[in-house]
């Protein structure tokens, strides 16, 4: 399917040289002098290699579609990930390295959102949320407003992140996925 350069949008697959690439990161550069261009960062499904490409907005690129399928984590085996179909109980291997920036928040018998090119796993997505606790939280320093301003935290999966002045090392929290953010406390 044919879409105009300026509609690449980020986890997206697309055939470009013979190859197919999955969109990264892309971002519209408008020069001082001339027409707007679009830079895609994308990575080599087959290789993994990762480039970046400039397109002018009006030029089209081949868009593929992608089949989404749920799977149910069940552990890590080297570089893949082992997978189960919700459906058909099948265990599949696919590689870790389509998490991206995620995989610190991969939990065990997570469920997970699979981008599928024919049959070809192209990109995992994890849950928007999960529930990890505070391993370590800064004290309060006096005087700060809890509206005024985050402390640093670091979760039990590893990731450092900022909380409110009023979390503390011991609690469990409710955290965004896609860039480690507190949402609010977890409840129970």
């Amino acid at each position: 399917m044919k879409q105009q350069a300026n509609l690449i949008r980020a986890g997206q697959v697309i055939e470009h040289d013979g190859r197919r690439w999955t969109v990264l990161k892309q971002q519209i550069i408008t020069p001082g002098k001339g027409g707007a261009f679009i830079q895609v960062e994308m990575r080599d499904l087959k290789s993994g290699n990762k480039t970046n490409e400039r397109w002018r907005t009006a030029d089209t690129v081949e868009r593929l579609m992608t089949e989404e399928k749920e799977f149910t984590y069940s552990y890590s085996e080297g570089t893949n990930l082992v997978l189960m179909d919700t459906e058909t109980y099948e265990q599949t291997h696919v590689p870790a390295e389509l998490m991206g920036d995620a995989a610190p928040f991969l939990q065990d018998g997570m469920t997970l959102t699979v981008d599928l090119v024919e049959g070809e796993p192209v990109a995992i997505h994890l849950p928007g949320t999960v529930v990890l606790e505070v391993v370590e939280a800064d004290p309060v320093v006096k005087g700060q407003t809890a509206s005024s301003s985050y402390k640093p935290a670091k979760l039990s999966n590893g990731v450092k992140t900022q909380v409110p002045p009023f979390i503390e090392s011991g609690e469990r929290i409710v955290v965004r996925t896609e860039d480690a953010s507190y949402v609010e406390r977890a409840k129970g």
